[in-house]
């Protein structure tokens, strides 16, 4: 047995657990791998968890409203990908260099890290928000709604633009925090502003007590304003001296050469964003060729699905920054054995996870819909979906590391080659020209993320990840 599994033995998981959640202050260059994996990774995983609550209540609740309603939340998610993806890819580069510096022993350097990626949120955001005011009916027109769609949604799909300052903030100080290594202070953020949501959503779809009869754009406000609690919540800590980064007077200032090495560093990440989104855009046009029904049915499986995925991602973004912090500090070696590890603890919960979704499938969807229609094909779905949960933990693991090396270019054209090459050429070949419908899409994504997954690890075993400077 290792020295460092002794290390975890001998504090107990017990209080390891409860460390992790309390919030720990355990140096991540220093002492046992597992032991940082567990302190990192569990406040992620229940952050992760707490990021895919707000989608699940979204469409539980919507889902009350029919069919076109829940097509409205998946369309205007898949039109509104855009956002995402940019706070995606600002959110990997703050990581990556917020990791590095802390892993220096450089707080200052990294509390400037932090204002330059608010600044740059607030200014992308400001410009999103204007643009999908404005233009929402025309998004859901792009992506394929009916015109009962159209009329039924534009409200949400406008709330949810208006209100993406708070998506970016909420994902880029929470990458900060990830970065420094206060995962537990992100976890409780969200605990918070999903608290917030659950309560909301059904007041404002429903018109329950004083709250209005919205519909399905009640629950957009709903969601907007839990997460903007998230975000009043943050920016507190951050200045409140709370956390392990804390900001002062003097960082509190534009720097154009720190903000320029954080938007170089995320182009690549948002471009590899960009490039998976776009893909899933296609997917999602696909399955809207085959009417709501089965537009309704992906977006409950593919929910449910990213339901147990973000958890994982939870757990990568706990690779990400050990491999950030020990790159920073000067040990390669420990970067690497920490990614290997990661990859395998995911592997073992992602993949029991995925069997219970094998087994119980029918059940998992049932909460959301009984329409004899939709439940089928999103039984389906999940089914199809969860036959690919190995090959994703790995894949999740060794992409969110090379990220956090600050190698953003390596991950970008492995989602080339699985995405634009491999998924939407297969997924128009499966679901229009063999007759599998639907589930010709479900197949193509399972086999496009098991590539991406098999050609990620063949490049991280080459290392050329540890040469990179950020």
């Amino acid at each position: 047995m290792s020295d460092s599994s002794l290390q975890v033995q001998n504090h107990g998981l017990w209080s390891s657990l409860r460390e992790a959640v309390m919030g720990s202050h355990q140096d991540f260059t220093e002492g046992g791998i597992e032991r940082a994996i567990v302190l990192l990774a569990v406040p992620m995983v229940l952050e992760m968890c707490m990021e895919s609550l707000f989608g699940v209540v979204d469409v539980f609740w919507v889902s009350h409203l029919g069919a076109d309603a829940v097509a409205t939340v998946g369309l205007t998610e898949t039109a509104l990908v855009v956002i995402f993806v940019i706070a995606l890819g600002l959110s990997m580069g703050a990581t990556a260099l917020v990791a590095r510096r802390m892993g220096e022993k450089d707080d200052e350097a990294a509390g400037l890290v932090a204002v330059q990626a608010i600044v740059v949120g607030l200014v992308v955001s400001a410009a999103i928000a204007i643009f999908g005011f404005f233009f929402a009916p025309n998004l859901l027109h792009i992506m394929g709604a009916s015109n009962n769609v159209v009329r039924m949604g534009s409200g949400y799909t406008r709330m949810i633009a208006s209100g993406s300052t708070t998506i970016f903030l909420l994902f880029l100080i929470n990458a900060v925090f990830r970065g420094a290594g206060d995962a537990a202070i992100a976890m409780r953020v969200l605990w918070i502003a999903n608290l917030v949501n659950i309560c909301l959503n059904p007041c404002l779809i429903f018109g329950l007590g004083p709250f209005p009869r919205m519909g399905v754009t009640g629950s957009a406000v709903g969601t907007t304003i839990g997460r903007g609690v998230g975000v009043l919540l943050q920016l507190w800590v951050l200045t409140s001296g709370r956390g392990r980064l804390s900001l002062h007077a003097s960082q509190l200032r534009l720097d154009f050469a720190v903000m320029w090495r954080l938007i170089r560093l995320s182009l690549n990440a948002i471009f590899q964003y960009m490039v998976q989104m776009a893909s899933w855009i296609g997917v999602v046009r696909i399955i809207a060729s085959f009417g709501s029904a089965a537009t309704a049915a992906y977006t409950i499986a593919f929910k449910v699905i990213i339901f147990a995925i973000l958890p994982s991602w939870g757990m990568s973004n706990a690779a990400a920054t050990l491999v950030g912090q020990n790159l920073g500090a000067g040990k390669p070696a420990r970067a690497e054995s920490s990614v290997w590890r990661t990859g395998l603890y995911n592997m073992l919960f992602l993949g029991s996870i995925g069997l219970l979704f094998l087994v119980f499938a029918p059940q998992i969807v049932g909460l959301f819909t009984t329409d004899p229609v939709v439940a089928p094909l999103a039984v389906s779905g999940l089914r199809l979906f969860s036959c690919g949960n190995i090959s994703y933990s790995y894949g999740m693991v060794i992409t969110a590391a090379f990220n956090g090396a600050g190698d953003t270019a390596t991950p970008t054209i492995l989602n080339l080659i699985a995405f634009w090459v491999c998924q939407i050429p297969l997924a128009w070949a499966l679901a229009f020209h063999t007759g599998l419908g639907p589930n010709g899409v479900y197949v193509s994504v399972l086999v496009s993320d098991s590539l991406l997954a098999a050609l990620g690890i063949l490049l991280f075993r080459r290392g050329t990840w540890k040469q990179v400077k950020v």
